[in-house]
C-alpha cells in the first residue's frame, strides 16, 4: 500500500499531466479555428504577404501625420466623415436580424 506522501505526488503529477492536455488542446482549436486572427492588434503582428494590399481604397481618407494641420485638410476630413455619417443614417431598421448580413455591410 502507497504511502499519502506517495499518493500525492502521483496527484500532482496527474493534475499537471490534464492541465498541459487540456491546454494542448485548447490552443489547437484555437489555432484550427482561426480565431488566432483575431489577435492581429497584437505588437509585432504582421499580416501574410498575401494580405497586405498597397492600393488605398479611394472612399478612404488618408491623412499626413506628419503635416500641419491646415484648414484645408479639416474640411476635407469632414466633407468625408460627413459621407460616413449619412450613409450610416441611411441604414433601414439598424437592429433587424440581417444588419450584420455580408450584403448589408457591403462585403
Amino acid at each position: 500500500m502507497k504511502t499519502a506522501g506517495a499518493r500525492l505526488v502521483i496527484l500532482g503529477v496527474m493534475a499537471i499531466m490534464i492541465a498541459v492536455a487540456t491546454t494542448g488542446v485548447s490552443l489547437a482549436v484555437y489555432h484550427n479555428s482561426g480565431d488566432i486572427y483575431l489577435d492581429r492588434s497584437r505588437p509585432g503582428f504582421l499580416p501574410d504577404e498575401e494580405e497586405i494590399d498597397s492600393e488605398i481604397d479611394e472612399d478612404e481618407y488618408d491623412f499626413d501625420e506628419n503635416s500641419m494641420l491646415t484648414k484645408e485638410n479639416l474640411d476635407e476630413y469632414l466633407e468625408k466623415l460627413d459621407g460616413e455619417i449619412k450613409a450610416v443614417d441611411a441604414y433601414q431598421n439598424p437592429f433587424a436580424a440581417d444588419a450584420l448580413s455580408d450584403e448589408k455591410l457591403g462585403i
